[in-house]
């Protein structure tokens, strides 16, 4: 099992507005990196898009516990099994943010898609500063 976490952001928001904002799917989009995405698909619950010089990617919401986690899985769209949790801890106002991923990657794959994933997670973190200050 390969674990990537991204970096934490500070997020001057509540846990309960990330929490609603990231149970829609459309919303993702939002927090990818636009120049590297194509082909994006949403119907609320699930998304899929192409990472440029990729794979096509397809999650789906997948549970969590509301507001401090979402949940998040590959769909069978992906090229391999894994699992998105972005973890929401809210202390005074501000939230902290950060996702983990855990994948199921041959250690072949994993030495080719490691460092983007982890570029991409650090990405959707900023995005996430970003969007919601």
């Amino acid at each position: 099992m390969t674990t990537i976490e991204s970096k934490h952001v500070v997020i001057g928001k509540a846990a309960q507005d990330l929490y609603t904002f990231l149970q829609d799917m459309n919303n993702f989009q939002q927090l990818l990196p636009q120049d590297r995405i194509s082909e994006w698909k949403s119907d609320g619950s699930s998304c899929s898009f192409k990472v440029q010089g990729a794979a096509t990617i397809g999650l789906q919401l997948d549970g969590g516990t509301e507001p401090n986690l979402v949940k998040m899985k590959a769909t069978e769209r992906s090229p391999f099994p894994f699992t998105l949790d972005v973890h929401l801890n809210e202390q005074d106002g501000t939230t902290e943010a950060w996702q983990v991923f855990n994948g199921d990657i041959n250690p072949f794959i994993k030495m080719m898609v490691e460092k983007p994933l982890k570029n991409l997670f650090d990405h959707i973190a900023d995005k996430m500063k970003a969007v919601h200050g």
